[in-house]
């Protein structure tokens, strides 16, 4: 019957049609989040089929007197391959990941199939669990779940890895004596005269490392750009002359063939410990692991000695009366010190949604512009990458602090709201509403 017929039947799901009824008309974004929706159900029935698909396999062959469940498996995977016209290594970590979340995380696959999370999300919940004991794991999917639905894929593999180690943190100490000893450096030849050059070392050392190799390189940087004549001008990108910095620290083994404008920066590392752990004897009966910026929880041994005195460590005990400023009003612009270490340490990353770049790389934002009347306190001031600094003040995304915390919503364009909270929660005193309880 053509579609033109005018006896043909209407389509029964008109048949309740208002034109007045006002019913949301989708807009772009969400069309496009409707089809991110169906790839992860699909995704999820994928591994689903994969895993029916081996375990069919194996039973079949077991049913005919064969046990080599490795030889079946491998027949399985080289057969995805060639279906899905992928690698064996690709099909192999498929078959994998479909076993371990049929058998061992179901509740992780009914979040993907009912298109909560993604599965970019998913594999990296896989691939950090497999370091993390049996005994552990129902503590980190409990708490894991409810980020992996919540939050973007690279805040939740920050937050994954957090969690990770902080439910193992009670084992901290001795794994960490053990991964001591493997400590190394290594060389890997590529093409075109190249090489990487790679180092295993505690990681409290590389990030302060890569700390002062990204303030000398930013300050080198910051001198060439001014006054700088177009064919002077240093055309380097900030990774070209990190690298090259670090390469002139460890030949000449001193800074006396860098500018003098980066022969003074140093390192600067938080490193943040509860002073109940700090006064316990040892991991085990800590309340909390002592942690450092952007890295996660170290063992508490590490801590006591970054907390000894030495002037490169920036230490933040977390108790309630630290007498931080918090606020200077409408009298500066520019926050004092102790304000910029304490808004950078509560946030530990640029507060834009899905942003990584460590809070100590960004730039201190007036949340409401100095110039609309906005004050430099702790209530009105986040970090912000440069990228996303521009964003916010030269786009139509808008911005504003969501309570007291310290979490920002972002508004975007097309009207959807985002917040991203602090990493860290700073006390907030208020004055009691009745008498004093004395």
């Amino acid at each position: 019957m053509p579609l033109d017929d005018p006896d043909r039947p209407l389509d029964p799901s008109f048949d309740d049609f208002d034109p007045e009824d006002h019913v949301p008309i989708p807009d772009p974004v969400d069309l496009v989040v409707e089809v991110a929706s169906m790839i992860s159900v699909f995704a999820a029935q994928r591994l689903r089929r994969v895993e029916a698909l081996r375990r069919d396999a194996v039973a079949d062959a077991e049913a005919q007197g064969f046990t080599a469940t490795d030889v079946v498996e491998r027949g399985v995977r080289l057969e995805l391959a060639a279906a899905l016209r992928v690698t064996e290594h690709v099909a192999g970590g498929l078959m994998a990941r479909a076993y371990v979340l049929v058998h061992e995380f179901p509740q992780v696959l009914e979040s993907l199939d009912r298109a909560r999370t993604t599965e970019q999300h998913v594999e990296h919940f896989v691939d950090a669990m497999r370091e993390v004991e049996p005994e552990h794991r129902p503590a980190v999917v409990e708490r894991a779940l409810p980020l992996m639905e919540a939050e973007a894929v690279g805040t939740f593999r920050r937050s994954l890895r957090r969690l990770i180690d902080t439910v193992r943190s009670r084992t901290l100490e001795a794994r960490h004596r053990e991964a001591l000893t493997r400590r190394r450096v290594a060389i890997e030849t590529v093409d075109d005269g190249m090489a990487w050059l790679t180092a295993y070392l505690p990681a409290v050392e590389a990030h302060a490392i890569h700390s002062r190799l990204t303030g000398m390189a930013k300050a080198i940087a910051a001198r060439e750009s001014r006054g700088a004549t177009p064919e002077d001008a240093d055309v380097r990108t900030l990774d070209q002359i990190r690298a090259d910095v670090l390469g002139d620290l460890l030949i000449d083994g001193d800074t006396a063939v860098l500018p003098d404008v980066a022969r003074g920066v140093r390192a600067t590392v938080a490193v943040t410990v509860p002073v109940l752990t700090l006064l316990g004897d040892d991991d085990s009966a800590a309340p909390a692991p002592a942690t450092v910026e952007g890295l996660g929880p170290i063992p508490l041994s590490r801590a006591r000695e970054l907390c000894g005195g030495d002037g490169r460590w920036m230490r933040v005990l977390t108790h309630p009366e630290t007498g931080a400023v918090l606020s200077v009003g409408r009298d500066h612009y520019s926050p004092p010190a102790d304000l910029r270490r304490l808004v950078k340490w509560r946030a530990d990353r640029c507060m834009a949604p899905g942003c990584g770049v460590p809070a100590s790389r960004c730039e201190i934002d007036h949340t409401i512009d100095w110039q609309h009347g906005g004050e430099t306190a702790i209530t009105n001031l986040a970090p912000l990458c440069k990228g996303h600094h521009t964003v916010k003040h030269h786009s139509a995304w808008a911005v504003e602090h969501d309570g007291g915390g310290g979490a920002l919503r972002w508004t975007s364009p097309s009207g959807r709201q985002y917040v991203v909270p602090p990493r860290r929660v700073v006390p907030v005193f208020r004055p009691s509403a009745g008498p004093a309880p004395f």
